[in-house]
């Protein structure tokens, strides 16, 4: 390795900075990855970002990237580390979905693991998660809690909490994530990332073909727009050119599916972000959604899920009361009011495709507070207090498209604060093109959490 790297700048390169040295002969996939894992050694003991690492077959995707690097081949993930949340097939894993039952190995690789290592991704371990996805915190009896690197008593979200934290801390430059009511998007915020859902369909849940009644999709976590745009284009076979959007009329609401209120942290963050995008040039009105049945078929939808997913458990027993009461109720949801439900979410896909205000882009809070403290809610109604903590999320799961989180500053005491931008059908490029422009506004990727102070 260049003696001249410092290690904590390569740990907060990102997918595009790491691969750079890589192809510079900077420094090779052994060494990277090499650090990598001496980074989790050192500070996941106090994050718990990982259930399982796969040092030995990592080590072997390392040494070939080498290989395939000093002959000249241009892979846009070669050699870069990743790592793959618990709910996602890997050859030779057994996925726990972030219960204690005792999965059996995978077979081979999710669709979306297979296009990460043909891209030339070193699969590094497996993040943590909470139960079968269940929630906007990462806490579970058998795997522990994660904690959120800018303050270890704040939770880093859920589901895809152990995949934030591990790329908010640098002990990865991505991870994957998916959403079936906010769970890129809710740790994304809790944790200062670039956290795209996008829309319906865009990325591959092979082998499953469905997921929570075609409420989830998959996506990425990373620390800039420009590594998300890559790594979204690998898993799309498209391309996300981050050119400037041009003029755009952006529509803001504070206004959630359930009355809720928002924390004025939260409301000073979204209007900065407004009149950031007022200075960028762009048309802010504001504009709420008409959110009609929207909360209805998502908990229909979301309760079916959950109530198939912990039938197809080994050991349905190896769960948390909690999990098991939310698959009750969906268990007793008739097929007909799942029909309805199924309905009422493509009557608001329809109606809410074109934005209030016939707006380009819609800006919202991602959380209605920040980041709650670690077991804030144990011993609560869990699906009612965390419904009150992320009411913005699950509308677009509903309607099936694209919505982003991205950083808008941070607390008095340094947690990361965000909103929320959701495009029409088919607009991720829209979003990234938007995002990126206000990362180059705002510098957001400059800041770190204080781990290596």
């Amino acid at each position: 390795m260049d003696t001249t790297l410092d290690p904590v700048e390569v740990a907060y390169a990102g997918v595009l900075g790491q691969r750079a040295m890589l192809r510079d002969r900077r420094l090779t996939a052994v060494e990277l990855l090499d650090l990598c894992l001496t980074r989790i050694a050192r500070l996941d003991g106090r994050l718990g970002a990982f259930r399982l690492l796969l040092r030995e077959s990592a080590l072997q995707e390392a040494m070939a990237a080498d290989v395939a690097l000093a002959a000249g081949d241009e892979r846009p993930l070669l050699g870069v580390p990743v790592a793959v949340k618990d709910s996602l097939a890997v050859a030779g894993v057994a996925a726990s979905q972030g219960t204690g039952s005792p999965e059996p190995p995978a077979a081979r690789d999710a669709e979306f693991v297979r296009r990460l290592r043909a891209a030339g991704a070193v699969v590094v371990g497996i993040t943590t998660m909470p139960e079968l996805a269940l929630w906007p915190f990462t806490e579970s009896p058998t795997w522990g809690v994660t904690r959120n690197p800018w303050g270890l008593d704040r939770t880093p979200g859920g589901s895809s909490g152990g995949s934030a934290a591990a790329v908010a801390a640098g002990l990865v430059a991505v991870a994957s994530a998916s959403d079936g009511g906010g769970s890129i998007r809710i740790p994304a915020a809790c944790c200062g990332l670039v956290g795209l859902k996008p829309g319906r369909g865009v990325v591959s849940l092979a082998p499953d073909r469905d997921h929570w009644e075609g409420l989830s999709s998959a996506g990425v976590l990373t620390r800039g727009t420009a590594d998300t745009a890559e790594v979204l284009a690998v898993l799309t076979d498209d391309v996300y050119p981050l050119l400037p959007p041009g003029p755009l009329r952006v529509a803001w609401s504070v206004t959630a599916p359930v009355p809720t209120p928002v924390d004025p942290l939260v409301r000073d963050a979204l209007d900065r972000v407004l009149d950031v995008l007022r200075g960028l040039g762009h048309e802010v009105v504001p504009g709420d959604p008409d959110y009609r049945r929207v909360q209805a078929s998502f908990l229909v939808r979301y309760g079916r899920g959950v109530a198939a997913d912990l039938a197809r458990l080994v050991d349905p027993s190896a769960t948390e009361q909690r999990t098991r009461a939310v698959a009750a109720v969906g268990r007793a949801m008739p097929d007909r009011l799942l029909a309805r439900a199924v309905r009422w979410g493509q009557e608001a896909a329809q109606r809410l495709s074109v934005l209030p205000a016939r707006a380009d882009v819609l800006v919202l809070p991602a959380l209605a507070a920040p980041p709650q403290r670690v077991g804030a809610l144990r011993g609560l109604p869990t699906l009612a207090a965390a419904g009150r903590v992320v009411p913005f999320t699950p509308a677009w799961n509903v309607t099936g498209q694209p919505a982003m989180s991205v950083p808008a500053g941070h607390t008095p005491d340094g947690v990361p604060l965000a909103v929320q931008l959701v495009a029409p059908p088919g607009g991720e490029g829209l979003l990234l093109r938007l995002a990126a422009q206000l990362e180059a506004a705002t510098g957001w990727t400059s800041r770190r959490p204080p781990l290596d102070d």
